[in-house]
């Protein structure tokens, strides 16, 4: 686990920190910092993503989350240090090779144009050019596993904003990269779909998740591990089980925050209101 904070830093800390692997990590931030004007969201992270890992990013409201992940995505530069993907500095990608390495959900859509559902997922794909023969079977698999397969000739300004959602996160998962940056993924979504989707997330095999988000019970669901931002440049990360406690989220949320056992030994957490 690693940490940084000064010494009023809100965040509890321990001083153990992860050790360095010799294998290069999908994604690597090292000395990075974020901030909105003159306020220091995150201060000197230094914070590895290795292959297949599954990382939410939690915090308060403007913390830096979606900072964050637009950073991370190139969309967005670092206000000091440096983001490498697969060991190479994100400025030293092109933006078609980074498109097949990297997908991102937004916090928002914008569709100013009539388009079916479908033809919204194959955007995901215009990278491939002619080139691409699967691109329709692979957008409609992954439409139907996120409960969009029925609205496939729907046009997309007419969904709802839960099945917009999904339909951007079937989007982001037909685009086929190795790294996937989503931001609040189970947004607008009621308690079935909230729950399929974070399955469904949590199932994928050979790729690597770093997303944000508000529900603390969805992110231990989904997480391996966690990094935590307290939105005045302090952070902790490291693996979900020595990060996601009741205790660093009550400091973290400024509110009492309780872990229950549950019959099958997992637990979960109940938030009580601010003191």
């Amino acid at each position: 686990m690693r940490a940084h904070g000064r010494s009023e830093a809100p965040i509890p800390q321990r001083a153990a920190r992860q050790a360095v692997q010799g294998e290069t990590p999908l994604l690597a931030c090292r000395g990075l910092r974020l901030q909105a004007g003159a306020r220091v969201l995150v201060e000197a992270l230094d914070w590895r993503v290795e292959p297949g890992s599954r990382w939410v990013v939690l915090g308060p409201n403007g913390a830096g989350k979606s900072t964050l992940l637009a950073t991370l995505a190139g969309a967005r530069r670092a206000d000091a240090g440096e983001v490498a993907l697969a060991g190479r500095p994100l400025p030293q990608w092109d933006a078609q090779a980074l498109a097949a390495q990297r997908a991102l959900l937004p916090d928002g859509w914008l569709d100013p144009f009539a388009a079916t559902v479908l033809d919204t997922a194959l955007t995901a794909r215009y990278r491939l050019g002619a080139a691409d023969a699967h691109g329709s079977r692979i957008a409609l698999d992954w439409l139907a596993r996120f409960d969009c397969g029925a609205l496939r000739a729907h046009d997309v300004r007419s969904l709802s904003r839960g099945e917009r959602q999904r339909v951007a996160i079937a989007t982001t998962l037909t685009q086929e990269t190795p790294l996937l940056l989503l931001d609040e993924p189970i947004a607008h979504q009621d308690p079935r779909h909230q729950a399929l989707v974070i399955g469904e997330l949590a199932a994928l095999a050979q790729r690597t998740l770093v997303a944000s988000l508000h529900d603390l019970n969805a992110a231990a669901r989904l997480a391996t591990h966690a990094l935590l931002l307290d939105g005045r440049g302090s952070w902790v990360a490291g693996r979900a089980a020595e990060v996601l406690t009741a205790e660093r989220l009550s400091v973290l949320f400024a509110t009492p925050i309780d872990r229950l056992g549950g019959a099958d030994g997992d637990g979960f957490f109940v938030v009580r209101p601010p003191r």
